[in-house]
């Protein structure tokens, strides 16, 4: 636990006073957001706010970890060799640092160009499946000396339902559609002052109560494991807790800045790297189908976007004034900071949800 909280409150002070000198040298070096022409009028006042935030929790989140692992040197040297560094934490700071670097690059044609186009479509999916590919092979092909991956061959919903064994193969390729997902997901939410930054804070916090429950009633522990009691089969549960707080803390340092109104956005940087590294919060806590309840108001503003593209297509009319869905309320008249409010209410929703029926299950289990 120490060593969680060490990493949350060191990514949250390095995010909260590193984030104003990167307004300043974004701002020096002209890293202004383009606004779309075709967007909401009321964001045209926010032009040339320095994009690229991102960097900043990324970064955070890196140090934290350092950090985090520099605490466990207290620890007695028995518990110590379960939580050193290992390959869950190169995946799942991987695909928060490389999803993010596939959005740094979209964020910076964006300013280059002076225009929203970045990069195109088919360049970001590629960069995407790329990410989810590689850390999805890493994930699966490299055991731990108790025989575990850091993703598994079965679909999971609380824990891996053993019933639904995919293999490897077909595992790789649903774990890359849920990092192009996710990542889709948080970069289409991203598009009002702190919304998906708060968002992210609820998900990320919500995987570091689950991995740090894993990690109390891990079945690598041979001593709670002995009794017979009830435990997780995954990889390195205090890891995963450690990073899911770090970033967490991160993203809560960065908010202090990018709430409404905003002196600094995330850009696709941030978005692309949150979105990788829940991905990989979902695969290595084994709740992959949790994932869309936990992360509910992704899901909802995503299928906005679907929808309205699908109708339109179909029937050459649209369902939203405009998507995603936090713009359709912004032409409907709602100020900026009620929407993102009631946003943050639903994504809290999903949250506690989620992590009810995550509870639900281990009091079945036990009872």
């Amino acid at each position: 636990m120490r060593a969680v909280i060490v990493a949350v409150f060191v990514a949250f002070l390095i995010s909260l006073f590193t984030t104003p000198i990167a307004i300043r040298v974004f701002t020096r070096l002209k890293a202004g957001q383009p606004i779309r022409a075709e967007g909401p009028v009321m964001h045209l006042g926010k032009k040339g706010t320095p994009t690229m935030g991102g960097v900043v929790f990324i970064v955070a989140t890196v140090i934290a970890y350092v950090a985090g692992h520099l605490a466990l040197t207290t620890l007695p040297e028995n518990q110590i060799a379960q939580v050193t560094p290992t390959i869950t934490g190169l995946v799942l700071l991987g695909l928060m640092v490389f999803s993010g670097a596939v959005g740094f690059l979209d964020d910076f044609l964006k300013v280059r160009k002076r225009n929203s186009a970045g990069l195109n479509k088919r360049g970001k999916l590629l960069g995407q499946m790329l990410v989810g590919a590689v850390f999805g092979v890493i994930a699966l092909y490299f055991p731990s000396s108790f025989g575990l991956t850091v993703g598994s061959t079965t679909l999971s919903f609380i824990r891996d339902i053993d019933a639904l064994e995919v293999g490897k193969i077909a595992s790789v390729i649903i774990f890359i559609f849920v990092v192009m997902a996710t990542t889709n997901g948080v970069n289409l939410t991203d598009g009002l002052d702190g919304l998906a930054t708060g968002a992210s804070v609820m998900v990320l916090a919500a995987y570091g109560l689950i991995a740090f429950w894993q990690y109390r009633h891990w079945c690598a522990d041979e001593a709670y494991a002995a009794g017979g009691a009830y435990c997780y089969m995954v990889r390195d549960p205090l890891e995963i807790a450690l990073i899911a707080g770090a970033a967490a803390g991160a993203c809560v340092g960065f908010l202090w800045w990018n709430t409404s109104p905003a002196r600094i956005f995330m850009g696709d940087t941030g978005a692309l790297g949150l979105g990788g590294l829940i991905a990989g919060m979902a695969m290595s806590t084994r709740t992959l189908l949790l994932l869309p309840i936990l992360g509910g108001l992704f899901v909802i503003i995503t299928m906005s976007v679907v929808i309205q593209v699908i109708s339109f297509r179909t029937t050459g009319k649209r369902v939203f004034r405009m998507s995603p869905l936090q713009h359709h309320f912004e032409l409907a008249g709602w100020s900026e900071v009620n929407i993102v409010v009631r946003f943050w209410i639903i994504a809290g929703i999903g949250v506690a949800i989620a992590l009810g029926l995550f509870y639900s299950e281990f009091l079945a289990a036990v009872g």
